[in-house]
C-alpha cells in the first residue's frame, strides 16, 4: 500500500514539506530514540486511503513508551498490555452498543473499514510527549483535516479533548457530522467521554447517508 492516494489530494504530501520533515526525523532518530518506527510513521493513511475515509478519529501524538505506537491513533500491536486510554475506548464500545469491542489492540480492523486514526504529531521522542508538536507534523495534518473536510461528503468526526477540538474550526463550514467530547484517559473519560455515545451515532450517521456502519 502507498501514500498516492493521499499525494493527490494533499499539497503538502506530495511536496518537499513531507520529505523535509522525514528527514528531520531521520536525523533526531541518529541522537534519540523516536517513536513509532519509520515504517509505520504512515500507516494511518496506508490503511485507508483517501477516497475511502468515512470518520476521522483524531489523537494528539504517538505513544511515547516502548513497542507501543504504530502509526494509528489510539492503537496498540495485539499482545501488548491494553493502554488505559483504549481500554475506555473499548469500554465505551461495549456500553454504547451492548456487545463487547473484539480484544485485539491492534486497530487495523478499523482502518481497514474507513476509520483514518490521525494522531496530530506523527512521531515523538521518547518519554517526552509532545516533543515533536512544533517540527512540521501538524501543519500537515491541518491540511489533511480541510482537504477531508472539502472533498468529501457526510464524514463523521470524533474530536476527544480539548487538542482534537481545536481541530473543529478546520471542519465548521462543511457538511459532516462533528462529534465532540472528553478525552478518554483516566484524568477525563469520566467527564463526559464514558456515556458519549460516539460509536452509534457515528453508524446512525453513515447509514442515514447510504454508507456502510462501521463494526467497532
Amino acid at each position: 500500500m502507498t501514500l498516492e492516494s493521499w499525494k493527490q489530494k494533499i499539497p503538502l504530501m506530495s511536496a518537499d514539506h513531507l520529505d523535509q520533515l522525514t528527514k528531520r526525523v531521520d536525523q533526531l532518530r541518529h541522537k534519540q530514540i523516536i517513536y513509532p518506527s519509520r515504517k509505520n510513521v504512515f500507516s494511518a493513511f496506508e490503511l485507508t486511503p483517501f477516497q475511502a475515509v468515512k470518520i476521522v478519529l483524531i489523537g494528539q501524538d504517538p505513544y511515547h513508551s516502548p513497542n507501543l505506537a504504530h502509526g494509528l491513533a489510539f492503537s496498540v500491536p495485539n499482545g501488548m498490555k491494553t493502554p488505559p486510554t483504549l481500554r475506555n475506548i473499548f469500554q465505551e464500545v461495549s456500553n454504547d452498543l451492548g456487545h463487547t469491542s473484539k480484544p485485539e489492540t491492534d486497530l487495523t480492523r478499523w482502518a481497514i473499514q474507513g476509520v483514518l486514526l490521525l494522531n496530530s504529531t506523527l512521531t515523538v521522542t521518547h518519554g517526552e510527549p509532545g516533543s515533536h508538536r512544533n517540527i512540521g507534523w501538524q501543519t500537515l495534518t491541518d491540511q489533511v483535516v480541510k482537504k477531508l473536510s472539502k472533498y468529501h461528503n457526510n464524514l463523521v468526526f470524533l474530536l476527544w479533548g480539548q487538542h482534537a477540538k481545536s481541530k473543529a474550526d478546520l471542519i465548521k463550514d462543511f457538511d459532516h457530522l462533528v462529534l465532540e467530547s472528553a478525552h478518554p484517559s483516566p484524568l477525563s473519560a469520566y467527564r463526559g467521554f464514558i456515556g458519549c455515545k460516539h460509536f452509534s451515532k457515528a453508524n446512525s450517521y453513515l447509514k442515514r447517508y447510504g454508507k456502510t456502519c462501521i463494526q467497532w
